[in-house]
């Protein structure tokens, strides 16, 4: 077979894997590539960092189960599982913004922008500081995040979803949620919301293997489930009317689509709360990189999420020596502003 160019001229490649068959942009994975080592040098580059100086054999060393006890114990307790958990976090966002943009064709729309992280949110905190227990985190933020998503879907539709009603919808959900985060905080005696308010600030702090294996695995059944749905979210951008005489069942994909992209979302902010704006910001990139959303440029969202989080908690954790800053703080510095560009823009489009 030969390649096939595709309307933006990208050269589309046949590739078959076994009865899987589809076709590979090169661009679209020399990307994929650049950015998988981008991550893998953030990452080890995280790794050295701290008070405590060690070498690149140390890091290897420790991290395969080698090591001196020192090393081994500051590689393998305190610094890999939370560079892992950053790279588990960002990805999770990145995909997630993802699906929810290609969904209602508005680079405006992010769970964090709609209210879909603000629902994980309030029923996490709800779970820390009026349940006190923090080990149902977890549970809790899925179950808020799917119910903020259901709220927002209800509220937008209108004999179909229109992108600019979902953003503002979404706006006024996510005020709301973080409203009420706020009266459970204030209602409550401080020693019991402490705990609650660092981790909605965003943070990797005291990370540990537990949450790499609850992203992990996320990302294990999300991940492919994501991409089994990518033909039948071109389908639903097509318009309910095609895509119904194409045999489409468009809410059916609609459900399936946006409950993985709340769950994505809702895996990220059970580990580290809610990091701001790399849902927003990275699906973005990757389409400017590499054009419309397929499954490359859905690994490629993923791939400069997980760049972006490492190095944003890199940042935030020796740029400002000694003070250290929570992760989602130095995403909302980035975020914000480039949040306001696409704002402007989009409102000059229409």
């Amino acid at each position: 077979m030969s390649a096939m160019p595709t309307a933006r001229g990208v050269v589309r490649r046949p590739l078959r894997v076994g009865p899987w068959s589809g076709r590979v942009a090169p661009r679209t994975a020399a990307l994929v590539a650049a950015a998988s080592a981008a991550v893998v040098a953030l990452g080890l580059w995280a790794v050295l960092l701290g008070d405590f100086p060690l070498s690149v054999v140390d890091v290897l060393a420790a991290a395969v189960g080698g090591g001196e006890g020192r090393e081994a114990f500051i590689v393998r307790t305190l610094r890999l599982p939370r560079v892992l958990a950053a790279i588990g976090v960002g990805f999770a966002l990145a995909t997630s913004g993802a699906i929810f943009q290609g969904l209602v064709r508005n680079p405006l729309v992010a769970p964090d922008i709609i209210g879909v992280m603000a629902g994980a949110t309030l029923a996490a905190v709800v779970s820390i500081v009026v349940l006190r227990s923090p080990a149902i985190v977890p549970v809790a933020a899925l179950t808020g995040a799917l119910a903020a998503t259901v709220a927002v879907y209800g509220l937008t539709w209108r004999k179909g979803i229109s992108g600019n009603r979902l953003v503002v919808v979404g706006i006024g959900v996510n005020a709301l949620l973080i409203a009420l985060t706020t009266l459970v905080i204030v209602r409550f005696p401080v020693e019991f919301v402490t705990t609650a308010i660092v981790w909605m600030t965003g943070t990797l702090y005291a990370s540990a293997w537990r949450d790499v294996a609850w992203l992990a695995a996320s990302l294990v059944v999300l991940l492919p489930a994501a991409l089994a749905l990518l033909p039948q979210l071109r389908i639903v951008q097509l318009g309910d009317d095609v895509a119904a005489a194409l045999g489409a069942h468009t809410e059916a994909s609609r459900a399936a689509l946006l409950g993985t992209g709340a769950t994505l979302a809702a895996a990220a902010v059970a580990v580290s709360g809610p990091v701001a704006f790399v849902a927003l910001m990275t699906p973005h990139i990757a389409r400017m990189l590499a054009g419309p959303l397929t499954g490359g440029v859905l690994l490629l969202a993923g791939l400069i999420g997980a760049a972006l989080v490492v190095a944003s908690d890199i940042v935030g954790q020796h740029a400002f020596s000694p003070i250290s800053l929570p992760v989602g703080i130095v995403t909302a510095v980035v975020g914000a502003p480039y949040f306001m560009f696409l704002l402007v823009r989009a409102n000059r489009t229409t």
